[in-house]
């Protein structure tokens, strides 16, 4: 009965790589990536950036990257930033999971990736992210992957405050105008009782 529930198993998961589908769970963890943000630091859309490099690690042994084709470094939600927001859910299955939402380095696999450094986009929305790296075979299908935190995605992790569209300067026009409203608005009733008093 074993056996059988083995080979069921097994067959699942042939139809489910042959159909294209990647398990993040059968990735093995072959890259080691480094970035430039310290843990809790904060960093701003539009202003800053960050450096990334991505190499073997060392510690697997009897891996190859004769198969690795092209890597693609990402920047990836924590699980902080994902609560009660499907649309950033993690998924085992890789073409539904929405962890790493913004490819910031895609190129041919040389070896290795020296440092490059990447100035955070204006449209990075506030929260707190980790960078993580895919190697990919000549099917673009990742087969290794590399991350700047741990397994459970609990540390080296970094927030990057978004642009709200708001600037001091609109904050203080806004109470400007209200003000004059408001004025406005009690001088006209102070007319107004001006005015029906002389016609009474």
């Amino acid at each position: 009965m074993k056996f059988l529930l083995l080979q069921v198993s097994l067959l699942l998961f042939l139809l489910k790589t042959t159909n294209g589908e990647v398990l993040f769970s059968s990735l093995p963890r072959s890259l080691v990536v480094v970035a430039s943000a310290m843990e809790g630091q904060v960093l701003k859309a539009g202003e800053d950036g960050i450096t990334v490099s991505v190499g073997l690690n060392q510690t697997v042994t009897n891996q190859t990257n004769e198969s690795f084709k092209k890597v693609k470094v990402k920047l990836c939600y924590a699980p902080v930033s994902q609560v009660d927001r499907k649309w950033r859910k993690t998924h085992d299955n890789l073409k539904t999971d929405r962890t790493c939402q913004y490819t910031i380095y895609d190129r041919p696999y040389d070896g290795k990736v020296e440092g490059f450094k990447w100035d955070i986009e204006k449209d990075v929305p506030t929260a707190t992210y980790f960078v993580r790296s895919y190697v990919y075979n000549d099917a673009n299908e990742e087969i290794a992957y590399g991350q700047t935190t741990n397994d459970k995605k609990s540390d080296n992790l970094f927030v990057i405050q978004g642009i709200s569209g708001r600037h001091m300067s609109i904050d203080i026009a806004s109470v400007c105008f209200s003000v004059f409203a408001l004025l406005s608005l009690v001088g006209f009733f102070v007319i107004e009782k001006r005015q029906s008093k002389v016609k009474s």
